[in-house]
């Protein structure tokens, strides 16, 4: 598809005009972290960009300015629903312009080409088409409301294991098909403000200086937004050339100085410079940062919490669904429970979002176990922890805390000068904390002291500690606890900031008893990135209990209350930006801990609280079992809206789940010499587990509701031209006592064909929700660029196509040809 692109503004061009080089060269390197340069005199304020895709987090990672959580791109694709995309990506906007943020680096819409990819949590899917439909509708959700979004991660940015400088072998179909696929229909349907370009290379040239940057992105998609570099993605001067728009973080580096110089020597056209500079002043304009406009008012703007919570539920996928006498085991009915058990770590302290820059600071967070007992006011919901998830330190309950200069709940943080004299002091509420912008002095300051009052609740013994890159000493009640210099495990600054080593000590509490807490962290020695940014954590970590006792524990409970759940997942340390995963497997002893359980209580259900896939070997013998992803801040209130029946589990699989880690046909995301071979060209996913012939424990597509449906019939043209896109309607017939929702899937296929081509793959799908005992018709849009294949140019073969109609990648009961007429 080409795309011509609008022609700029009058006051744009005008406003480029105005400028000398240097104000020009100025402007293509960020201000600081998170905004770029104002021009009075032009009328241009600056721009402030924030992560992160599931929520916005604003100009400060600040307890004290909480965002909303949303559920993971995972769980939004899970819904399978571009009109629920829609509105979270207007949700985003409308809480990006409550912080007074322009531009929101999101959505991520990397492919899921292997389980094992740390980010998977913040990407879509495996498939390209869905990926690209939802995209686009997260994408238009967040600019109708007048707020730029940007797709990243451009291009093959898969894995995170040497992200920085692993090099993507990838044949020009391959992209075309698969990748970039996935990017196409956010800039040339929705229109994209801005586009993050990655740090990755692609056949040998880092991203930011490759080709891919003008074709197709400029050349045939019509692109005339910015684009943004990843954060120090942008390497030499070598890159201006390139399409790359604008380099972040400011205000250093490698452009400035150097590229004016280029410029007037005569090494680099100054038209170069200007078409960044006209569109970036473009950016501004729409955003209403130029002259004498301001940011829009949202159009779509509707309250968060709810959608929050309507899209985790929306996202929740049920896999299995029996009890032992044969009937559905959910929804439970409220009315007949007298006790519930709740098992698991991730019951009590549910993920309800993924590590790294997508993280933002909710107001608040529901877990499973808090929504149940919400839920059920009546009914005996007990706890127990049954096995530990936990990695690390976590944050000190803050009502437990009292600063000790205000009397608040909380803590006092200052920021010291060599002598000890303070250079700057705060009030916070939390004792999980990121300085990253913003205005405390990390780099002039010697020292950093965060304390506190803690009077715990309970009597035990537990392991107090931090999280930090540095040397630090911990204080309790002036006594040295720990003295330790601790260092970053592996080279990935983004790991290492956001996911710090940690250390501990035990400490004995007394229920009532409070204990004066100090942590004193050196920062001299200081450089670079880590002498203007500050992650730290004070905490405690997991108590060192039997876990024996704790299976036998959580299973005893089981045995004496009507109906069990137990929620597995994973924690903090497995799923995040900055690594990959080693394994699939749960952490710890959840899957010993489920066997019992569902041993002491056969109407066990499970819910899973991951953002990727995990394996579940006891996944047959369980009632039922849901996927909640990482859900948002809503998530335990959905999760007890699924299992009532208040709502229905609206999710399917957007990614295939293994059963074994042996069977994954696209596994590794380890670079070998630096290169990353995507040998498997376009079969990956579903697509790749098709070809090789295994079986998954679930397809992609997979899940089901409360209701049953069939597919009754198809109407869909005969034929049709490249290019063209075809409505196939599909009758669904609700064959069930109440309504719900299902999702049509169509394939196609093209077993004679003259390239190698996936055994079938997806060419459209829509959700569709349907009255009980009642027929709807839904129309699926497929357009015929979906047949094509990539061969110097879109190749169109004429001929059969078949279109197989469904509810999963396998599960096809419906189907008709179409011819394609070249």
């Amino acid at each position: 598809m080409t795309t011509t692109p609008a022609r700029p503004d009058p006051r744009v061009t005008e406003a480029l005009a105005a400028l000398t080089l240097e104000e020009k060269v100025q402007l293509l390197t960020g201000r600081d972290f998170w905004t770029t340069w104002p021009i009075e005199r032009i009328g241009l304020r600056r721009m402030l960009v924030s992560d992160g895709p599931s929520g916005v987090r604003g100009e400060l990672w600040d307890e004290r300015d909480p965002s909303l959580n949303l559920p993971s791109a995972t769980a939004l694709a899970a819904a399978w629903d571009t009109d629920v995309a829609r509105r979270y990506g207007a949700a985003a906007a409308v809480e990006a312009r409550r912080k007074d943020v322009d531009v929101v680096l999101g959505p991520t819409i990397n492919l899921h080409r292997s389980p094992l990819g740390g980010r998977h949590f913040e990407a879509f899917s495996e498939d390209p088409v869905l990926t690209g439909e939802l995209a686009a509708a997260y994408v238009s959700g967040v600019q109708d409301n007048g707020v730029g979004a940007t797709p990243k991660h451009y291009v093959a940015n898969d894995f995170e294991t040497d992200r920085f400088t692993a090099d993507v072998r990838a044949d020009e179909r391959t992209l075309r098909e698969v990748y970039l696929l996935a990017f196409e229909k956010a800039v040339t349907e929705a229109r994209a403000w801005v586009v993050m370009s990655a740090y990755n290379a692609v056949n040998g040239t880092t991203v930011t200086e490759n080709e891919l940057l003008e074709t197709p992105l400029n050349s045939e998609w019509g692109f005339d937004g910015v684009v943004i570099s990843d954060w120090t993605a942008v390497r030499s001067l070598a890159s201006a050339t390139a399409s790359q728009d604008l380099v972040m973080p400011g205000p250093d580096g490698p452009w400035g100085d150097a590229l004016v110089a280029a410029v007037r020597d005569g090494e680099v056209d100054e038209a170069v410079v200007d078409r960044k500079v006209l569109r970036l002043l473009t950016l501004a304009q729409r955003v209403g940062a130029l002259g004498d406009s301001s940011p829009a008012e949202p159009v779509w703007v509707e309250d968060g919490i709810a959608f929050a919570r309507e899209a985790a539920a929306e996202g929740t996928v049920l896999l299995e669904n029996r009890s032992p006498d044969g009937r559905p085991a959910l929804p439970w009915d409220a009315a007949a429970l007298r006790s519930v058990a709740v098992i698991g770590n991730n019951a009590a302290a549910a993920r309800t979002q993924g590590g790294g820059s997508a993280t933002v600071v909710p107001e608040s967070t529901v877990s499973p176990l808090d929504g149940l007992r919400a839920a059920l006011p009546g009914v005996d919901v007990g706890y127990s922890v049954g096995a530990v998830v936990q990695s690390g330190v976590v944050e000190l309950p803050l009502p437990q805390l009292t600063n000790p200069v205000s009397g608040a709940p909380g803590l006092r943080a200052r920021f010291l000068a060599p002598d000890g004299t303070e250079l700057f002091g705060e009030d916070r509420r939390s004792s999980d904390l990121v300085y990253f912008g913003g205005d405390a002095p990390i780099e002039p300051a010697a020292g950093y002291e965060l304390s506190t009052r803690w009077t715990p609740a309970e009597s035990a013994t537990v392991r107090l500690g931090f999280a930090l890159v540095g040397r630090a000493q911990l204080y309790v009640d002036g006594e040295l606890l720990i003295d330790e210099t601790l260092t970053p495990v592996g080279t990935d600054l983004g790991a290492a900031f956001l996911s710090p080593p940690n250390a501990s000590a035990e400490v004995r509490l007394t229920a009532g008893a409070p204990l004066d807490v100090r942590l004193v962290l050196d920062l001299g020695d200081r450089a670079g990135f880590n002498a203007r940014a500050l992650s730290l954590r004070l905490g405690t970590e997991p108590a060192d209990d039997d876990p024996d006792a704790l299976i036998a524990a959580a299973a005893q409970a089981a045995a004496a209350a009507d109906v069990a759940l137990v929620v597995v997942g994973t924690n903090s340390v497995v799923e995040s930006e900055g690594y990959d995963r080693d394994s699939l497997a749960l952490p710890g002893r959840q899957d010993d801990l489920v066997r019992a359980v569902v041993a002491a209580n056969p109407r066990t259900v499970v819910l899973v609280n991951a953002g990727a896939p995990v394996l579940m070997p006891w996944r047959e013998d369980v009632a039922a079992l849901l996927i909640g992803w990482f859900g948002g801040q809503e998530f335990g209130n959905a999760v007890a809206d699924v299992l009532l029946g208040v709502a229905e589990p609206g999710g399917r699989l957007p990614t295939t789940w293994p059963a074994t880690e042996a069977d994954v046909p696209v596994l590794s995301c380890t670079p070998v010499d630096g290169v990353v071979e995507y040998a498997e060209g376009v079969h990956i996913g579903y697509r790749a587990w098709l070809r090789s012939g295994a079986q998954p424990a679930w397809w992609f597509g997979s899940g089901q509701g409360y209701t049953t449906f069939e597919l009754t019939a198809v109407d869909a043209p005969a034929e049709a031209a490249p290019g063209e896109v075809v409505t196939v309607t599909v009758e669904v017939t609700n064959t069930g006592e109440r309504a719900g929702k299902e999702v049509v899937q169509v394939y196609a296929e093209r077993p004679d064909s003259v390239v190698d081509r996936p055994v079938r793959w997806l060419v459209g799908s829509a959700a569709v929700r349907v009255p009980a005992g009642q027929t709807a018709r839904v129309d699926v849009a497929v357009d015929t660029r979906y047949l094509a294949y990539w061969a110097e140019g879109w190749q169109y073969e004429p001929g059969a196509h078949q279109l197989r109609i469904g509810t999963s990648a396998v599960d096809l009961p419906g189907g008709c040809t179409l011819q394609l007429l070249v």
